[in-house]
């Protein structure tokens, strides 16, 4: 049983990703040789039974590892703003606003006005066509800034929380 914090927790997971890539290219490596019939074989130093068990053991590990960072986001409540939100529901909020502020930044960019481009097809045309946004600039602006600022404090909240929560995981 060891005490962690979510922020230690993915470094340790991080290693143990690690850890395990090097298992796995191991056993990449070691599964087959090659040697001509009139040599002595170099036999890649691979033991099926060791390193299968290696892979398993840090997987055992990666699975309690994220089995304790999710019950913790599950059940605990920090406050963001004006209100309290579970880890896991700040993680899904910063995704969908995070996806609403990329709409945003490509509308903000917008110009009111702007000359469409002319093809071959419409060079016959002698007046040309202009493309007008739909929408009030001004407003999409104040809600983009506004969707960055409620990101900006959940992430804050969520870094602290990260950094000095600490709870028990048996790995």
């Amino acid at each position: 049983m060891a005490k962690m914090t979510s922020a230690y927790a993915n470094k340790v997971l991080k290693k143990l990703n690690d850890d395990k890539n090097y298992y796995l290219n191991m056993e990449e490596e070691g599964q087959v040789y090659v040697a001509a019939v009139d040599e002595e074989p170099v036999i890649p130093d691979y033991d099926y039974e060791v390193v299968s068990a290696k892979i398993a053991e840090i997987d055992e590990k990666i699975v309690k590892i994220k089995h304790a960072i999710n019950v913790v986001n599950a059940t605990n409540k920090i406050a963001v703003g004006d209100s309290e939100m579970t880890i896991d529901t700040i993680l899904v909020r910063m995704a969908q606003l995070n996806k609403r502020k990329m709409v945003l930044d490509k509308m903000r960019k917008r110009q009111e006005k702007t000359r469409e481009k002319c093809g071959y097809l419409s060079a016959r045309k002698a007046a040309p066509e202009y493309q007008y946004i739909n929408y009030d600039l001004k407003l999409v602006g104040k809600e983009y800034e506004r969707i960055d600022s409620e990101i900006a404090s959940m992430q804050i909240a969520l870094d602290k929380f990260n950094q000095t929560f600490e709870f028990d995981v048996e790995y």
